[in-house]
């Protein structure tokens, strides 16, 4: 759990570990991290995980755009004792950062969302378990309350085109703790993403990263309907294909045998791939949310003030200032240029949350200093979950946090929630 002083705290620990020749195996800055993440995945879980739009220019503009905000530190003030402690939704929370949701984590490690959830709960921050996750949010919720009961989760919504299934994963939701729900905006279709494409390799088509969709009656009621009404059709047949039914075989609930004979896996494979999101998505099936469900709505996409203005007019409490990481569209606009522009015209009225491009710890406190309430971690823990497990992605996360405990203090602040633009400058 963090506590005061935590920056200081987790350097020692690095250091009482150099005593006894021990280096720490989630390296400490992101260069290094994402060096020997690389080293140990596969080439199709790089490409997914680290991969981005394109040619890779929202990536490189997410990171330039920070460059471009110095922190002005001021001096001479009592700085012993100092605050990472945030309120959201009702929430206490360790530190002002979340573990974001990241789709088919098990590219990175097996049980992916099971060791995240229990590294978030470890560090008492919340995980946003991914709708597109490799293990059930039950399961997830368990295995964090194994840890800390009632450690804080929210659960991330891609809005299916059968309200079904929609209401089916917000009851879930709802049932197993989630403190909000993150509605994903921009992401109503897949962005063209060079690095995945290049290797033919669309984790979903394999099974992987659907267990959401596969632990849900609702679901099931869907492909057992689309099963009545398809016609008879002979796949081709083909070594890759073998390869790809063993792979969803495997990734299906049921037994092996089993699975690689019966039509069902093959059809919740493509009956995900036909309905997990819906193109249509519009303000007016946004308004409809306040329906169904009672949980706090954050909005997880939005780049333009207008929409922010208008989620805020409809009530919604909260939104994730958001290029999913770069992996949608090539040339958008920064997460951080969009902030300045999303917190000023939201004026308080709702809370603000950013994502993409956040990788250190003066990263987050040049967010939260542009307005942020807290800030989303993405690849930073995929890449320490890959390197170590559950207490890689804990590290690296941790890491984080411990460098923004010392950002905070050595530009003379105590409390992250009093943070303000007085403590940067834009460079030109």
């Amino acid at each position: 759990m963090v506590s005061v002083n935590f920056g200081r705290s987790r350097q020692n620990e690095v250091y009482t570990g150099g005593i006894h020749g021990r280096k720490p195996i989630v390296p400490t800055d992101f260069a290094e991290l994402e060096r020997r993440a690389k080293a140990v995945m596969s080439r199709r879980g790089w490409a997914y995980i680290a991969g981005g739009a394109g040619e890779g220019r929202t990536m490189a503009a997410n990171r330039a755009a920070l460059d471009r905000w110095a922190i002005v530190p001021r001096v001479l003030r009592d700085v012993s004792e100092r605050s990472l402690q945030i309120e959201l939704f009702g929430q206490q929370l360790a530190a002002p950062v979340l573990f974001a949701p990241v789709g088919a984590g098990a590219l990175a490690h097996p049980d992916a969302d099971v060791h995240i959830g229990r590294a978030a709960a470890e560090l008492g921050v919340p995980y946003i378990f991914s709708n597109q996750g490799c293990a059930p949010m039950e399961d997830v919720a368990e295995a964090m309350d194994g840890v800390v009961p009632g450690a804080p989760r929210w659960f991330q919504l891609y809005w299916s085109t059968d309200d079904r299934l929609v209401d089916s994963l917000i009851g879930r939701a709802e049932e197993m703790g989630a403190a909000a729900l993150a509605v994903t905006l921009d992401t109503t279709m897949l962005g063209w993403r060079p690095q995945d494409l290049n290797l033919g390799s669309l984790p979903f088509a394999r099974g992987e990263g659907i267990d959401q969709y596969t632990s849900d009656p609702s679901f099931w009621e869907i492909v057992a309907e689309r099963l009545r009404g398809a016609a008879d059709e002979k796949p081709e047949i083909s070594l890759g294909a073998i390869k790809t039914l063993f792979s969803i075989a495997r990734n299906v609930p049921g037994g092996l045998r089993k699975n690689l004979t019966a039509p069902e896996p093959r059809a919740a494979v493509q009956t995900f791939l036909d309905i997990y999101s819906r193109p249509s998505l519009n303000w007016g099936d946004i308004a409809s949310l306040r329906e169904k469900t009672t949980l706090p709505i954050v909005l997880k996409g939005i780049l333009h003030p207008d929409d922010a203005r208008q989620a805020v007019d409809l009530g919604i409490d909260g939104i994730i200032v958001s290029n999913h990481g770069g992996r949608q569209v090539d040339g958008s606009i920064s997460s951080t240029d969009a902030l300045v522009d999303v917190v000023d015209a939201v004026g308080g009225k709702a809370k603000i949350l950013a994502d993409s491009g956040f990788y250190t710890g003066a990263d987050v406190f040049k967010a939260l200093a542009l307005g942020a309430d807290a800030v989303c971690i993405g690849r930073p823990h995929m890449y320490g979950l890959a390197l170590d497990g559950a207490d890689g992605a804990r590290d690296a996360v941790a890491n984080i946090i411990a460098e923004l405990d010392l950002t905070l203090g050595l530009s003379g602040h105590t409390d992250v929630a009093e943070l303000d633009r007085t403590a940067l400058r834009k460079q030109d």
